[in-house]
């Protein structure tokens, strides 16, 4: 269990990549006090526990009702997630998830916990597709329940890196924030990869099993 929940962990938090967003929620929260800055920070973790968790239990079922197989939504969910990893390697912390016209917009509102910090910016097509998949390949009640349990804590973590990140940008900077980025990056185009040659390996064996191959 250990063992599943730190790789859970690992690839969720690298895939969501809080510290990338911190640039954008300090800019948003500018004119916001101590406490209201606190307090999006609290909600914009509730909101993307609340999406991450829909998705991981209901995601499949959507799967279902779209005729979408799960091997089509490994593989478009590892180029989503391989795209993200280009991204952070070249050091576009945020732009790769939120336009300047939404970011514009943002700042014009008074609550930006839900949109755009916790969609798109934190809980996106990367993060979604990636929990779908892990919903279908862990089977067992009990390891799914450690993945909802992950989802938790991430964010848990994204609440305090949120609340932390006039200290955080301070210690880093601009320049630390990409250079964290750029690793990150390459973890997370690595398991955009592995999602695309798993989503092509259960797709190839599901056909040759019906006998519509070879």
């Amino acid at each position: 269990m250990g063992t599943l929940a730190i790789t859970i962990l690992a690839s969720l938090f690298s895939v969501v990549n809080p510290l990338g967003a911190i640039p954008v929620f300090l800019t948003l929260t500018a004119s916001e006090t101590k406490a209201e800055r606190n307090h999006t920070s609290l909600m914009t973790s509730v909101y993307f526990v609340i999406i991450l968790m829909s998705f991981f239990w209901g995601g499949t079922y959507i799967l279902s009702f779209f005729g979408v197989s799960i091997f089509a939504l490994r593989i478009a969910g590892g180029i989503v997630i391989m795209m993200s990893g280009f991204s952070l390697l070249n050091g576009n912390t945020t732009k790769k998830r939120i336009g300047e016209k939404v970011r514009a917009e943002a700042i014009k509102k008074e609550d930006v916990s839900f949109t755009p910090m916790a969609m798109p910016m934190l809980s996106g097509p990367g993060s979604i597709s990636l929990l779908i998949g892990f919903f279908s390949e862990y089977q067992e009640l009990s390891n799914r329940f450690v993945i909802a349990a992950v989802i938790v804590f991430t964010g848990i973590l994204i609440y305090f890196i949120l609340r932390s990140s006039p200290l955080l940008f301070k210690i880093l900077g601009e320049s630390g924030l990409k250079a964290v980025a750029r690793i990150m990056g390459f973890i997370v185009l690595a398991i955009g990869v592995e999602y695309i040659i798993s989503g092509i390996v259960g797709l190839v064996d599901n056909l040759t099993g019906n006998g519509l191959m070879g």
